[in-house]
C-alpha cells in the first residue's frame, strides 16, 4: 500500500532562488509519516503516554532529483519496505504530478522514554506491514 499526502509549497518553504530549501523536504516527509501512521490507527500520543515509547528517525538516505518551486502542489508517497522487531524502513518519495523530485529511505526505531530500543508491539507491526 502507498499512502499519499499532498502539500502546497509556500513562499516560506523556498530559498532565494525560489526553490524549496533542501531541509524542508525532510519536514514534508515527516508530516507525511505522521499522517501515514495516523491513517493506520496508531495514536502516537497514546504510544508516548501509555507505552512510554516513541518512534525516532535513526537513518535517512535522500536524493534530490528535481526542484520543487513556490506554489507547486507536491505529493509525498510513503510505503513500508520492512518492519522488524524494533525497526521500520519506509520509502518516501516526493512527486510533482508524475515527476519524481526527491526520493528517500527512512529508518525508524521504537525507543523507550529512556531512549533504549523497544520491540514494536505485535498488533502495531501487523498494521505497519499491511501498510
Amino acid at each position: 500500500m502507498i499512502h499519499s499526502f499532498e502539500i502546497r509549497v509556500y513562499y516560506e518553504d523556498t530559498d532565494l532562488a525560489g526553490i524549496v530549501y533542501y531541509a524542508n523536504y525532510l519536514k514534508f516527509i515527516e508530516r507525511a509519516r505522521t499522517e501515514f501512521v495516523r491513517q493506520l490507527g496508531i495514536d502516537q500520543n497514546r504510544l508516548r503516554t501509555d507505552l512510554k515509547a516513541v518512534f525516532a528517525v535513526r537513518k535517512v538516505e535522500a536524493e534530490y532529483l528535481e526542484p520543487a518551486r513556490f506554489d507547486d502542489v507536491i505529493q509525498v508517497r510513503t510505503s513500508p519496505r520492512s518492519v522488524s522487531g524494533a525497526r521500520i524502513v519506509l520509502g518516501q518519495d516526493i512527486f510533482r504530478r508524475e515527476t519524481l523530485l526527491f526520493c528517500s529511505t527512512v529508518t525508524l526505531a521504537m525507543l523507550t522514554e529512556g531512549r533504549r530500543p523497544m520491540r514494536i508491539p505485535a498488533e502495531m507491526r501487523r498494521k505497519l506491514q499491511a501498510g
